[in-house]
């Protein structure tokens, strides 16, 4: 699934042939996506100006007056500009034409998906109200999470993974960032100091901040927004990686299932 640097990268691509940007026409071929895309906005959104492209979390925001377009990328969504000259594809199911003829441009291969046409303040919607600070913003850091860690049992990569503590990070980037601070991601989220998590913050924002610089990472089939694959896999540390020297003190990376998830780790630098 995209993770906040991939949301980001997207966003970075495909604002510059967005922004300021007049809709013409809005394409539907395939609306049956996670809920089916709302009637209105092939309805309402022609004639609009997309005035800007922001994100919150894992979703996407393009601002249009008084409505916002809400998109999710789902497990292997993919949103990118095209020309008028480019053909559709078996699985882009969503077109904005804009008046210069460029094509903002969904794919979805498996339409886990989501398009929504949301009036008023988006921010506000149940599926960002709940959502955590965002990691890159100067106000993110240890004290934060070593607030909402006190009395909590589980395990700190799955406390970092839940977007009500911060927002954004997925399997990928948590194992990385624990990794970067050295700890271990089976202790529990309460048991860690206000020193480690201090240091846990500046992880995050650091492993964030290369993956977003590099292209996000190349995880299956993730493009960026002119359709080219990210590079960040090629830094990771230890995710997926299980068997290969751990790049700080050359032990084998180990593997295990938390939840249902992956989690790589090395058992000698993480405690």
């Amino acid at each position: 699934m995209p993770e906040l640097p991939e949301v980001e990268t997207t966003r970075l691509s495909v604002a510059p042939y967005v922004e300021g940007k007049r809709v013409a026409r809005v394409l539907v071929r395939n609306g049956d996506l996670r809920v089916p895309v709302p009637a209105e906005l092939q309805a309402e959104l022609p004639g609009r100006v997309i005035d800007r492209v922001e994100r919150r979390g894992k979703y996407l925001l393009f601002r249009c007056g008084n409505r916002t377009a809400l998109i999710h990328l789902g497990m292997s969504g993919y949103l990118g500009v095209v020309t008028a000259a480019v053909p559709p594809e078996k699985h882009d199911h969503l077109d904005v034409i804009l008046e210069d003829h460029r094509i903002l441009r969904f794919n979805d291969p498996r339409r886990f998906g989501l398009v929504l046409w949301e009036p008023g303040d988006p921010l506000l919607h149940p599926l960002l109200a709940s959502i955590g600070p965002e990691p890159l913003e100067n106000t993110f850091g240890g004290g934060h999470l070593f607030v909402r860690s006190r009395g909590r049992t589980v395990a700190v990569k799955q406390f970092i993974m839940d977007s009500r503590t911060v927002a954004g990070i997925g399997n990928i980037y948590a194992s990385e960032a624990l990794f970067r601070s050295r700890i271990a991601p089976f202790r529990p989220a309460g048991t860690l100091s206000e020193v480690e998590y201090d240091r846990l913050a500046k992880a995050i924002k650091e492993t964030l901040a290369a993956a977003i610089a590099d292209g996000g990472t190349t995880i299956r089939d993730f493009r960026v927004g002119e359709g080219t694959p990210g590079y960040f896999t090629v830094k990771l540390n230890v995710y997926d990686r299980a068997g290969a020297p751990c790049p700080s003190c050359g032990t084998p990376i180990e593997a295990a299932r938390q939840h249902g998830r992956s989690t790589y780790y090395c058992s000698r630098c993480q405690r």
